[in-house]
């Protein structure tokens, strides 16, 4: 690979079919440029399943990243926050296992298990709403119900105040938005930091059971019995909230897309042929909420397969839509969305010490909301072509703008 021509990404998300098929044909691993800054895209599935397992690749950029280390990645980035936070997302070794029990501590899967009856409920409320609209009338899907289920759900699990979350929704969308200027998401990194400090401080002042609550109280129990500082603790904030989220809003856009798309999918599914959890499953493989995820680094020089060695604080980009589509795991269907595929594995949520941790409650808003739509509106189409859909204008995340549909009548 010629280390001289990186692959330039589209920060609008525009061009990502073409993109995937580059990154594809190139091998393990290409090399790419994210709006300036050179990195390493991994989309061979087991060459990145690898990887995401390597004692010699680090999230640290403060430990491992010399062109962080040196001073030339600054605010004027427009990811700089993807690099910079102090939480489990960007922590190495020992720091990261520490921060990732903190956070277990709290986000068990017997808290998301209970969590259930509340999705059931924010779902039966949001689609009650859509039966009331007319026959006729246009509605966008994805601000409807994809967007206001997860945040509801997110919102209520750490006691975010209900007129706080749409100003919150705004910051965090800008967090994922890659054609943002570097002082855009400077001034937009601060807005979002005055409401993660505004939510410290009211439950402080009045805790609750939230999952805030529960974080600024909980203490490594298997170390040193230490809390999480200030810094980790509203990075930890800003990861659980909006990652907790915005994969969720994603994940119910593309499978009601994709559903919508082919009528024989959601064929199968409505005659037993495919569940609900094979939608879920293949909607995570054929367009995984997260496209790119910034950013790992080699702490040694790391050989690939094909011939490429990753030189010694070179950056990574876990390239994760483009492995869900791999035709080394999948085969010449790889870009075929099918519920009935026998294999339909993927690294949607990432793989080993890293996995999300969120993946469950993902998964349980999901297995709610998708069913219980489909059921209410069984004639749901959409209102434009599928090849109208646009992108949502980010490299990192894979959505649309809007799910424009028409629902039919709603039983």
């Amino acid at each position: 690979m010629d280390r001289t021509t990186p692959l330039v990404l589209d920060p609008t998300g525009r061009r990502r079919p073409a993109e995937e098929a580059a990154l594809h044909a190139a091998g393990p691993a290409a090399l790419v440029d994210i709006l300036g800054v050179q990195a390493w895209s991994v989309s061979d599935p087991a060459t990145l399943k690898s990887l995401l397992n390597d004692h010699r690749v680090s999230k640290d950029a403060s430990r491992h990243w010399p062109a962080f280390i040196n001073g030339e990645i600054t605010e004027k980035w427009p990811l700089a926050l993807w690099v910079a936070v102090d939480n489990m997302f960007t922590a190495h070794g020992d720091n990261h296992q520490r921060l990732r029990r903190l956070v277990s501590k709290a986000l068990t899967v017997r808290r998301t298990a209970e969590m259930v009856p509340r999705i059931e409920q924010i779902a039966t409320g949001l689609i009650d709403q859509l039966v009331r609209t007319r026959r006729d009338e246009i509605v966008d899907l994805r601000e409807a119900l994809a967007f206001p289920l997860p945040l509801q759900v997110i919102g209520n699990l750490m006691g975010l105040p209900a007129e706080v979350a749409p100003r919150f929704r705004r910051v965090v969308d800008g967090v994922f938005e890659t054609t943002l200027s570097g002082e855009e998401a400077r001034v937009n990194n601060a807005a979002l930091y005055g409401i993660l400090t505004e939510l410290v401080a009211a439950k402080r002042a009045a805790p609750g059971t939230d999952l805030t609550s529960t974080l600024i109280n909980v203490r490594d129990d298997e170390g040193d019995g230490s809390a999480l500082t200030e810094q980790e603790l509203l990075d930890t904030l800003l990861l659980v909230i909006s990652a907790g989220y915005e994969t969720t809003v994603n994940l119910l856009d593309q499978a009601v897309t994709a559903l919508l798309t082919d009528s024989e999918q959601l064929a199968h599914v409505r005659a037993g042929r495919a569940s609900w959890d094979d939608v879920i499953e293949e909607s995570l493989r054929y367009a995984a909420p997260l496209s790119h995820l910034p950013l790992r680094y080699a702490v040694e020089d790391v050989p690939l397969p094909n011939g490429i060695v990753i030189r010694q604080g070179e950056a990574i980009l876990a390239s994760y839509g483009a492995a869900g589509r791999h035709p080394n795991l999948h085969g010449a269907t790889a870009g075929v969305f099918d519920v009935r595929r026998d294999g339909k594995e993927h690294l949607a949520f990432g793989h080993g010490a890293h996995f999300c941790l969120g993946a469950p409650l993902a998964r349980a808003e999901a297995r709610v909301a998708l069913p219980f739509l489909f059921e209410t509106f069984p004639d749901m189409t959409l209102a434009v072509p599928p090849e109208d859909l646009e992108p949502v204008p980010s490299l990192l995340v894979n959505g649309h703008r809007t799910v424009p549909v028409r629902l039919g009548p709603g039983r």
